[in-house]
């Protein structure tokens, strides 16, 4: 029978609290007097403990520090490092109770380790691969190449009642055209995202709609409300528009993240590909039985969900 999966210690939350209520003395309050702190020059592989012979170098304790929350690492170094130290003590102390109990050798931990391992090597191999295909010089030619470029498109900001039945629709244009506030009929009635705000979609282009919503919308002009009821796939729609504008591309600043999270899925899906065209990859069937070809009848990745019902109509 396997031992029960130890709880993972509470270090850097015990680390967290120590600094906490250091740094929340009132002045004047009676504390410790602080560990000397390492000079600029002592060299990395400096000694700092050694638990059952295997040690704790200054390096280690940088290492650890620039895992810790952004909150926690800045800390004074002359009192994050004991209380660092202390924690890694106590983790390695666990860590070598463990090995002196042979758990090093048990077939489920060492599945685990093997296991956190590829983790770890797959995520430094993608890293390495795409370092210096993804950098500035390539966000900013994605920006010029398909956004500078691009010419002003017209938007227009619209709140929209989304119902499942044209007859609930009508009733709701009855209310709006009796004189009553379309935020409030929306919030009342509205079974679509955003019925809290009034059902307001915010500014979006006629791409960003289905095209039954993206017409009703663009042929109405500020204050107006769709004559009838809209259908689309997601139900029926009664639309005010509240704004129109001409946008311009957004400058590089507003949309260098976006792009180059684009340009890290693309270039990690590349990089996948590419690992995989040079590994020597045999597939079986569940049981074991009748290998295929070389990874060249594997099946297609399943697409994407469905949209899902009741969206406001956004593609």
């Amino acid at each position: 029978m396997m031992p029960p999966r130890r709880p993972a210690l509470p270090l850097r939350a015990a680390l967290a609290l120590a600094i906490t209520a250091w740094a929340v003395q009132p002045a004047g309050a009676q504390q410790p007097a602080p560990a000397p702190a390492a000079s600029p020059a002592t060299p990395a592989d400096t000694v700092v403990a050694r638990v059952d012979g295997e040690a704790i170098t200054l390096a280690d304790l940088a290492a650890a520090a620039r895992d810790l929350p952004e909150e926690v690492r800045g800390a004074p170094p002359q009192m994050l490092y004991p209380l660092l130290l202390d924690q890694m003590i106590a983790g390695r102390s666990v860590t070598a109770a463990a090995r002196r109990a042979r758990l090093d050798q048990d077939a489920e931990v060492r599945a685990r380790i093997r296991r956190a391992e590829e983790q770890e090597l797959q995520q430094a191999w993608l890293s390495r691969e795409i370092a210096s295909r993804v950098n500035d010089a390539a966000i900013r030619a994605r920006y010029d190449r398909e956004v500078a470029g691009r010419p002003a498109e017209e938007e227009v900001r619209a709140r929209h009642i989304l119902v499942p039945t044209e007859s609930e629709a009508r009733a709701a244009l009855a209310e709006v055209r009796g004189g009553a506030d379309f935020m409030a009929v929306a919030q009342r009635r509205s079974t679509g995202p955003g019925a809290r705000e009034g059902g307001d979609l915010g500014f979006f282009r006629r791409a960003d709609m289905v095209p039954e919503f993206a017409e009703a919308a663009f042929r109405l002009q500020p204050g107006q409300v769709s004559e009838n009821p809209v259908q689309s796939p997601f139900g029926w729609h009664v639309i005010k528009v509240e704004e129109r504008r001409t946008a311009a591309a957004p400058p590089f600043e507003e949309v260098a993240q976006a792009i180059r999270q684009q340009l890290m899925e693309a270039e990690v899906t590349a990089a996948v590909e590419r690992a995989r065209g040079e590994a020597r990859v045999e597939r079986f069937n569940l049981d074991g039985s009748a290998p295929r070809a070389i990874d060249a009848a594997e099946p297609p990745a399943p697409a994407g969900p469905p949209a899902r019902p009741g969206a406001p109509a956004r593609r």
